[in-house]
Order: structure tokens, then sequence, then C-alpha cells
């Protein structure tokens, strides 16, 4: 039996953080919620239809920007090891990274929500406590990736703002094609 998840407003930021960092911070909630919001008041089976064309469904968006926040954040801290070698993928590595744009046995909408919480708390909190903002990292090996590229942490939230934009627009669209409800209107 699937149960209903309603989803709760994000906790609200320290209000000793100003400047870029309440900036930042403030667009990363934002952009959160309108990702959250697309999933109230779903059950776990409705989270992981597809109701597009394309293989996405809201509970595996809320997954892969959870990965991808978890991995570029940790690349703040790491530089590239704490991304895969892209260029060095197997068929299996993948497949495996295809796992995170769906729902799998097993796995709940809530599960999935509060994994996404954790990761924005710590992301959250290594924004607080960054010493500096333009501090470089080589790019990780991509495909992708322009060579001898470096992203300061101030390019990786950046970053970490347009993915979760990006994919909270897509996640409205397959919310709409399920049920008709819509994020804003």
């Amino acid at each position: 039996m699937s149960e209903t998840v309603t989803v709760n407003e994000p906790a609200t930021h320290d209000p000793a953080v100003a400047g870029e960092r309440a900036d930042l911070l403030e667009a990363l909630a934002k952009h959160r919620n309108f990702l959250r919001f697309t999933t109230r008041d779903l059950t776990d089976e409705q989270a992981g239809r597809r109701t597009t064309a394309s293989q996405l469904c809201l509970g595996g968006l809320i997954k892969h920007v959870s990965a991808v926040e978890r991995a570029w954040a940790q690349f703040v801290l790491d530089g590239p090891s704490a991304m895969p070698d892209f260029t060095a993928m197997t068929e299996d590595d993948w497949a495996r990274r295809a796992d995170e744009f769906r729902m799998l046995p097993g796995e709940t909408l809530s599960g999935v929500l509060a994994d996404y919480a954790e990761v924005a708390r710590r992301t959250d909190e290594l924004v607080v406590a960054l010493p500096d903002l333009d501090a470089t990292q080589p790019l990780p090996k991509a495909p992708w990736s322009e060579p001898g590229a470096r992203w300061s942490a101030r390019r990786v939230l950046l970053h970490i703002i347009a993915e979760t934009a990006q994919h909270a627009g897509h996640a409205d669209i397959i919310r709409e094609s399920l049920d008709g409800a819509k994020t804003m209107g």
C-alpha cells in the first residue's frame, strides 16, 4: 500500500548569514521548495510513474537532484576524486547511474524526500562554513568538461541551483501530466 506524502516547508536559514551566502542559500531553498512541492500529496506509486515520453518520474528526479547536489558539494571539498571518471564508465556504471532517475522497488517517496532534506542540510552547512567561495578545483573527467577547467565553490553552487531549477521545471510538467496539479498557477 502506498502512503500519501505531504511535503513540509524547508527550515529557515540562520539570520546571521548575510550577503552572497544568504543569497545563494535563498536561491537554493526556493528551487528546492519548487521541486519538493511537485510531489505534494502523492503516493509512492504516483511518484514513480512516468507521465511523459521521457524516462523521468517525480521520485526519480528528486533522487537525481539529491545525488547531483551530494556529489558537487563533496567536489567543493575534495575535488575531482569526489566524482566518477565519466570517460571511463562501463555500461554497468551507466546502468547504475540511470537508477537515480527512477523509483526502485522498496523505495518510498518519503524516504527519497528525507534523503534530499539531509543532502540540502549538508550543502547549506557547507555554504555557511566555506572559508572561501573563490577556491577552485579542477573539473572531473567527463566528455562535457573542458580539459583543464577549474570551478570555484561559487560556480559549483550556481550549478547546483541551475540543476535544481531545471529539474523543478521538468517535475512541474510531469506532475501536470500526472493529475493536472501545477506548482504555480
